[in-house]
Protein backbone atom coordinates (compact mmCIF):
# COMPACT_ATOMS: atom_id res chain seq x y z
CA UNK A 1 0.00 0.00 0.00
CA UNK A 2 1.32 3.50 -0.82
CA UNK A 3 2.31 5.77 2.06
CA UNK A 4 -0.77 7.89 2.89
CA UNK A 5 -0.70 11.65 2.43
CA UNK A 6 -2.27 13.73 5.22
CA UNK A 7 -5.30 15.68 3.96
CA UNK A 8 -6.86 18.23 6.34
CA UNK A 9 -10.64 18.71 6.41
CA UNK A 10 -12.57 21.68 7.78
CA UNK A 11 -15.12 19.82 9.88
CA UNK A 12 -14.96 16.77 12.16
CA UNK A 13 -16.26 14.44 9.45
CA UNK A 14 -16.43 14.23 5.66
CA UNK A 15 -18.23 11.88 3.27
CA UNK A 16 -16.09 9.32 1.48
CA UNK A 17 -17.01 10.56 -2.01
CA UNK A 18 -16.10 14.15 -1.08
CA UNK A 19 -12.83 13.10 0.52
CA UNK A 20 -11.70 11.14 -2.53
CA UNK A 21 -11.97 14.33 -4.62
CA UNK A 22 -10.50 16.60 -1.93
CA UNK A 23 -7.46 14.32 -1.58
CA UNK A 24 -7.00 14.27 -5.37
CA UNK A 25 -7.25 10.48 -5.34
CA UNK A 26 -9.91 10.74 -8.08
CA UNK A 27 -10.98 13.40 -10.56
CA UNK A 28 -14.77 13.28 -10.28
CA UNK A 29 -17.76 12.13 -8.30
CA UNK A 30 -18.66 9.74 -11.13
CA UNK A 31 -15.23 8.14 -10.90
CA UNK A 32 -15.60 7.86 -7.11
CA UNK A 33 -19.01 6.21 -7.49
CA UNK A 34 -17.64 3.66 -9.98
CA UNK A 35 -14.54 2.76 -7.92
CA UNK A 36 -16.60 2.41 -4.73
CA UNK A 37 -19.19 0.24 -6.51
CA UNK A 38 -16.39 -1.97 -7.88
CA UNK A 39 -15.00 -2.52 -4.36
CA UNK A 40 -11.72 -0.75 -5.10
CA UNK A 41 -11.87 1.76 -2.25
CA UNK A 42 -10.70 0.81 1.23
CA UNK A 43 -11.03 2.61 4.55
CA UNK A 44 -8.48 1.42 7.13
CA UNK A 45 -7.87 -1.70 5.06
CA UNK A 46 -11.55 -2.68 4.75
CA UNK A 47 -13.47 -2.47 1.46
CA UNK A 48 -16.09 0.30 1.67
CA UNK A 49 -19.12 0.26 -0.62
CA UNK A 50 -20.93 3.34 0.75
CA UNK A 51 -20.05 6.63 -0.95
CA UNK A 52 -21.78 8.52 1.88
CA UNK A 53 -19.76 6.88 4.66
CA UNK A 54 -18.69 9.46 7.23
CA UNK A 55 -14.93 9.58 7.69
CA UNK A 56 -13.27 10.78 10.89
CA UNK A 57 -9.76 11.97 11.75
CA UNK A 58 -7.04 9.35 11.46
CA UNK A 59 -8.84 7.09 8.99
CA UNK A 60 -6.85 6.10 5.90
CA UNK A 61 -8.57 5.87 2.51
CA UNK A 62 -6.83 3.94 -0.24
CA UNK A 63 -7.49 3.42 -3.93
CA UNK A 64 -5.32 1.68 -6.51
CA UNK A 65 -2.23 3.87 -6.76
CA UNK A 66 -2.82 6.19 -3.81
CA UNK A 67 -3.79 6.67 -0.17
CA UNK A 68 -4.74 9.60 2.06
CA UNK A 69 -5.30 10.07 5.80
CA UNK A 70 -8.13 12.24 7.13
CA UNK A 71 -6.78 15.02 9.37
CA UNK A 72 -9.26 17.07 11.40
CA UNK A 73 -8.72 20.45 13.01
CA UNK A 74 -6.99 21.92 9.97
Amino acid sequence: MPQPVDVPIRDDTIRLGQFLKLANLLDSGAEAKALIADGLVQVDGEVELRRGRQLHGGEVVSVPGGAARVVTGG
